[in-house]
């Protein structure tokens, strides 16, 4: 057993001060509020917060952070950019680059990642000798630097959609596809789950995955209890291609063929109908927004109060990493929301609290994101005398911090974040030499 000592810590009921978290087998058994520390205990300066749940990232997009932004441009033309860099990915860069940006996310305090997967095969579609070598890279990545992973493995059939209908795969996209529902679900039964290893399901969105498709995926994902993610509505081209073929939004389609429940997150939700909402509501199921990517790419403000207020979990995810830092991702929902609204105070810091930990874990299929026994032993320690953070309550920590404030990260049970350094070493040179591998 490890204990952590904690100087203050947020527990499901505030904040308090002097608290012993007892760890065995990666779970937590013993929370004490006002406990002294013990000689052999670990002690956790600051605040600490429960495990931070980034809900939906794309690691390879990190070579595109700080070399997009010179010709302007929408989320289509920096898509083009990102199908550029997917050339230069096979096992070795992917796993390297993928090891790289999960490091930089426990320095920055997410201990839990949703990997949107979807590069699977080798360029023009030829498979690998293991066909899932590339999903494989990416688990092998997360366990060596030690965050826990939900391994969304991404059904991708089409080129896209028009009112027109759906368009061929081109040539980069041809690695991204199996070519069959039933390719793409015998792939993904060869993959296992683990202690620290989840793993999922996603529809691309539905532009690339036809009508015809959507129930296949669906069931292949409830009946193997796994959780779903979609990007849904992201950009109103999506919207409208889909009306124009289908005749309905593309929250409709999902509702319609059954994919969405309480195991689905809709991820963006951006450009939303009041009828959607409803839908979303309904079914129980949640949304993931990743606002600082929404702003990069020019994308728009989702209606997060709307969904919150018809009963629909919100998520936070760092999809394209422009920024890695949670602290930025909460604070974009609610900042979001004041300058749409010009009221202050749209979610409670309990709420942002919950959007970043409980229901970001359980939207990636963790029972996570508590100090509490029997939750898994997943903690952030954040310092409150920086100076971003020197006065600030610290049950107000998330409006204030960055990750740069982020001193310790365990997971399971294991201190792989110590004094604001990895355990493996320089993650800046990591990050260096495989951005530059990828885009040699």
């Amino acid at each position: 057993m490890t204990a952590y000592w904690c100087e203050h810590a947020v527990l499901p009921g505030g904040v308090r001060r002097s608290v012993r978290v007892a760890v065995a087998r990666g779970r937590i058994t013993e929370v004490l509020p006002e406990a002294p520390a013990q000689p052999d205990d670990v002690r956790l300066p600051g605040v600490v917060l429960p495990g931070l749940a980034n809900g939906h990232s794309h690691t390879f997009h990190r070579a595109l952070r700080g070399r997009t932004h010179d010709d302007g441009g929408n989320f289509w033309t920096w898509r083009d950019a990102m199908y550029r860099v997917t050339r230069k990915l096979d096992p070795e860069t992917y796993h390297a680059l993928a090891r790289a940006v999960f490091a930089e996310m426990l320095l920055a305090g997410y201990t839990a990642v949703g990997e949107f997967h979807y590069v699977h095969h080798a360029p023009g579609g030829r498979r690998y000798d293991d066909p899932n070598v590339m999903g494989r890279a990416v688990v092998a990545a997360a366990r060596e630097v030690g965050i826990r992973l939900t391994l969304l493995d991404t059904c991708y059939l089409a080129g896209g959609l028009t009112a027109g209908g759906h368009l061929e795969l081109d040539t980069i996209q041809q690695r991204f596809s199996d070519g069959s529902v039933q390719a793409w679900a015998e792939r993904v039964g060869a993959l296992e789950d683990d202690d620290t290893t989840r793993v999922g399901a996603a529809v691309h969105s539905v532009r690339a995955v036809p009508c015809d498709d959507l129930a296949a995926v669906g069931e292949l994902a409830v009946t193997d209890g796994r959780p779903l993610h979609v990007h849904l509505s992201e950009q109103p081209g999506e919207n409208l291609a889909c009306e124009g073929f289908y005749g309905c939004s593309p929250t409709e389609l999902l509702s319609g063929e059954g994919l969405l429940g309480p195991s689905t997150t809709v991820v963006h939700a951006t450009h939303l109908s009041d009828k959607d909402v409803e839908l979303l509501a309904g079914a129980g199921a949640t949304a993931c927004f990743c606002p600082t990517t929404e702003r990069d790419l020019a994308d728009g403000i989702g209606p997060a109060r709307r969904l919150a207020d018809a009963g629909v979990a919100l998520t936070l995810g760092s999809d394209q990493h422009a920024v890695i830092d949670p602290f930025e991702e909460v604070r974009g929902v609610e900042m979001h929301e004041r300058l749409e609204t010009l009221e202050r105070g749209r979610f409670a810091p309990s709420s942002l609290l919950a959007m970043a930990t409980v229901d970001g874990y359980r939207s990636l299929g963790w029972d996570g994101g508590l100090l509490a026994p029997g939750q898994l032993a997943d903690l952030v320690a954040v310092r409150l005398d920086s100076p971003r953070t020197a006065g600030v309550a610290p049950d107000q920590v998330l409006y204030a911090a960055t990750s740069a404030d982020v001193t310790d990260t365990v997971v399971h049970g294991e201190h792989v974040v110590r004094d604001g350094a990895h355990r493996s070493g320089d993650v800046g040179r990591m990050l260096t030499d495989a951005i530059a591998a990828v885009r040699r």
